[in-house]
């Protein structure tokens, strides 16, 4: 046998004993390595969960330290403004006299300071509650039905249909149901307005968003004409009463138009809650959030009819406040994003922060003189909203 013979037959019975494969040492080598990359793969999964863990509960470390402070803030600027005025009020008696009526210790103040606190302040105070939160959750609501952080209620004609009722009421002398008479056709015209503008901008079955917003444009514009119309056949006396109403006020707070509001409020505030998965489903797009099961028509006309539930008693009571629909939801949706799941709730109890802390500014800025809420609100909102125009269109690049 030769040399060559020898080293074949070598080879062969190497082949025959390891089946053809790699060298003992080589498939070893190789096997580590892939143990250690999968470990590594693994360990990266890990990391990544960890964390996104970590992100999520950071996230909702703020929501609720955010949702802490807005309730917190809330109730010292009431105690604030309740005891704050022409007659002040020390925060610890305006306490101390809570807790008295609610059997639960502190004491009665004297005569002049329970009649003040009860009759005049508390009556304001919890009626600002009321309008804010309506106002503010309102305006997230419609934020969320439109896709646009600039909407507002009033884009579809509540506000100025409420103002055409009002305008109307006073002008026409109308008294049938006493001192709620302007209430009542503010209440109702609004109702109305914002029915006739769904029906106008529904077409085959559906309501598109532009269409439901240029329909609201001119529904606004007609009802402007009509208060014109109002006003020009007024005299002077009604003039100066429906000027007072357009400005917005809570100065005619009393129980019982915090008793008006309450139901309409506590309906719509519990109610929207219950669609925000809905609408967060709704900001991916309608065909995207049809696809996962939303019924987008339905969802929208329901929301549509919270909206003006809510806004419809709000301008009823305390006339056209501007800019807290506005400003307040797109604050929260720039401090915690854009999740409905506490936009909706916070915005309420934004809303009704901003309110109270508005009327509180415009009872004590220019006393004895009163500023007018409205103007208040519009006088700052109005460079806000300027700003959150330039800040949109800068992320955006421009509008085309």
């Amino acid at each position: 046998m030769t040399a060559a013979d020898v080293t074949a037959a070598n080879v062969a019975t190497v082949e025959t004993k390891d089946g053809g494969g790699p060298p003992d040492g080589t498939e070893g080598a190789e096997g580590k390595e892939g143990a250690k990359g999968k470990a590594g793969e693994a360990g990266t999964a890990a990391s990544t969960a960890a964390g996104t863990g970590s992100r999520g509960r950071l996230r909702r470390t703020h929501t609720f330290g955010l949702a802490l402070g807005l309730a917190t803030a809330l109730l010292l600027a009431a105690l604030l403004s309740a005891g704050s005025g022409a007659y002040d009020i020390p925060v610890g008696d305006v306490a101390r006299s809570l807790l008295h009526q609610l059997h639960l210790g502190g004491g009665a103040l004297d005569r002049a300071g329970e009649s003040v606190l009860w009759h005049v302040r508390l009556p304001r105070v919890v009626l600002a509650m009321l309008v804010g939160a309506s106002l503010g959750c309102a305006g997230a609501l419609m934020q969320g039905v439109f896709g646009n952080p600039l909407a507002e209620p009033g884009v579809i004609g509540i506000s100025s249909g409420a103002a055409v009722g009002a305008v109307g009421a006073i002008a026409l002398g109308l008294t049938f149901l006493g001192n709620w008479t302007v209430t009542v056709c503010a209440f109702g015209a609004g109702l109305l307005t914002v029915l006739t503008v769904y029906a106008l901008s529904r077409s085959g079955g559906r309501t598109e968003v532009v269409t439901l917003i240029l329909t609201g444009i001119a529904v606004n514009a007609f009802a402007g004409a009509l208060i014109g119309l109002f006003l020009f056949t007024a005299d002077t006396a009604q003039i100066t009463q429906i000027t007072f109403w357009q400005l917005g006020s809570l100065a005619q707070a009393t129980w019982p138009k915090v008793l008006a509001v309450l139901p309409c409020a506590v309906v719509g505030l519990a109610v929207a809650p219950l669609y925000a998965r809905r609408l967060d489903l709704l900001a991916l797009g309608e065909r995207p959030a049809r696809h996962l099961g939303v019924d987008v028509e339905r969802l929208r006309r329901a929301l549509i009819l919270v909206v003006a539930l809510l806004t419809g008693a709000a301008v009823a009571v305390a006339g056209v406040i501007t800019f807290v629909g506005l400003l307040v939801p797109h604050l929260l949706r720039m401090a915690v994003g854009p999740g409905h799941r506490f936009l909706i709730p916070g915005s309420a109890l934004g809303g009704a922060l901003t309110l109270v802390v508005a009327d509180l500014a415009a009872r004590t800025v220019a006393q004895p003189a009163e500023l007018p809420l409205g103007v208040l609100t519009a006088l700052f909102g109005s460079p806000f909203f300027f700003w959150l125009l330039r800040r949109t269109r800068r992320r955006q690049g421009g509008w085309a």
